[in-house]
């Protein structure tokens, strides 16, 4: 198997409505991928609102011979209150996505307090049993949480064949994700690792000039995205990188690098760790825009719209009158909920894999755009 994946978490749109994937740039793009000998498609429950597994059936299912991908999808754990319902959501995503079985089938987000919820509810159980049914050809589990609490989890259940974590330069090193140290743990207990936000939700494609150009003077050929994905491709028990990608010519990019995939050699490394240094010194709020928060919040307030209008205002020139972003603001909050409509509920931080201090950082956003309103 190639080591690119194909995540359907951020397709292109219609009308820029993320309930609505634009099906015929779609099929194009899974066309392209498929024809290049690449196979792995990953969706998710929540994915564009319920409407990515549609569109899996639709452009995928129902175009091309089951044995010409292998499909991934997740329990969403953190919407099943009983044991029974189990059966229920997973029997409910093979009709979704038409499909007898799936290839990799995952637990989504196994880390916080859902580690105790999915052992209450025997989901590994409930997985094994699927697994030898044939409903489910390898199991494993998506993971933002500490690598002291992956370690317990595979030491408790090592019927697990693979698990999913967040793996990128820029968060390589860093406390709170803790990409190495998971990346090691899972390693040291035999399990491969499909790697989540390889580009961090597009921030390592748009970084600061000063880092692109370390990366275009040693290959003006590859693009700045390139750089994430083949360098969470080029450790060795990565057996899979996922990419969400939101048009044809983001396939075609990742393709030219990944079709005869090159690891990286000691000099690329050196450069990534130069460009991440750079990168944590200019962004203001690290989100990666999975959007996790808002289906939590009360207020309806578009917090990864929000936080990316911060950043990049952030790096906009002081001496600057008017904004690009301040404009933004405006338009968006007349659809969602301002910054400052928070009521500190706390349930954004809850929900956020990052760990981010959202309610914190509302607070900066709406002192930033709020008096220009």
């Amino acid at each position: 198997m190639k080591k690119l994946g194909f995540g359907l978490m951020r397709l292109p749109l219609l009308h820029d409505d993320f309930s609505q994937p634009d099906k015929k740039q779609l099929c194009d793009m899974i066309d392209f991928f498929l024809e290049k000998g690449f196979q792995y498609f990953d969706t998710a429950w929540f994915y564009h609102n319920g409407q990515s597994e549609a569109a899996v059936k639709e452009c995928l299912v129902e175009r091309y011979p089951r044995n010409a991908f292998l499909l991934a999808d997740k329990m969403p754990l953190i919407l099943i209150h009983k044991e029974s319902e189990l059966e229920e959501y997973f029997n409910t995503q093979l009709e979704r996505c038409g499909v007898d079985y799936f290839d990799y089938y995952l637990i989504h987000d196994m880390g916080g307090n859902r580690r105790k919820a999915a052992e209450d509810m025997h989901i590994f159980e409930f997985l094994s049993e699927k697994k030898k049914a044939g409903l489910v050809k390898h199991i494993g589990f998506s993971f933002h949480d500490t690598a002291d609490v992956l370690d317990g989890i595979l030491t408790e259940h090592p019927e697990v064949d693979f698990v999913q974590i967040q793996l990128n330069y820029l968060d390589w090193e860093n406390d709170t994700i803790q990409s190495r140290k998971c990346y090691e743990t899972a390693k040291r207990h035999g399990k491969p690792v499909i790697v989540m936000e390889p580009v961090k939700g597009g921030t390592l494609a748009n970084i600061p000039q000063e880092a692109e150009s370390l990366f275009r003077a040693y290959r003006p050929d590859l693009s700045v995205a390139s750089w994430a994905i083949r360098f969470a491709a080029s450790h060795e028990n990565v057996m899979l990188v996922l990419s969400g990608m939101s048009n044809l010519e983001q396939v075609k990019d990742n393709l030219s690098y990944m079709e005869n995939f090159t690891p990286f050699t000691e000099e690329e490394y050196a450069l990534v760790q130069k460009a991440a240094d750079i990168i944590n010194g200019s962004i203001a709020i690290p989100c990666t825009g999975c959007a996790y928060c808002i289906n939590t919040c009360p207020k309806n307030i578009a917090i990864p719209k929000y936080f990316a209008l911060y950043n990049a205002d952030m790096r906009e020139l002081e001496t600057k009158a008017w904004t690009a972003q301040t404009m933004l603001y405006s338009h968006f909050s007349e659809q969602f909920g301002k910054a400052s409509a928070c009521i500190d509920c706390g349930q954004c931080e809850k929900a956020c894999p990052q760990h981010l201090p959202i309610r914190e950082w509302l607070k900066k956003v709406a002192a930033r755009f709020e008096g220009t309103l």
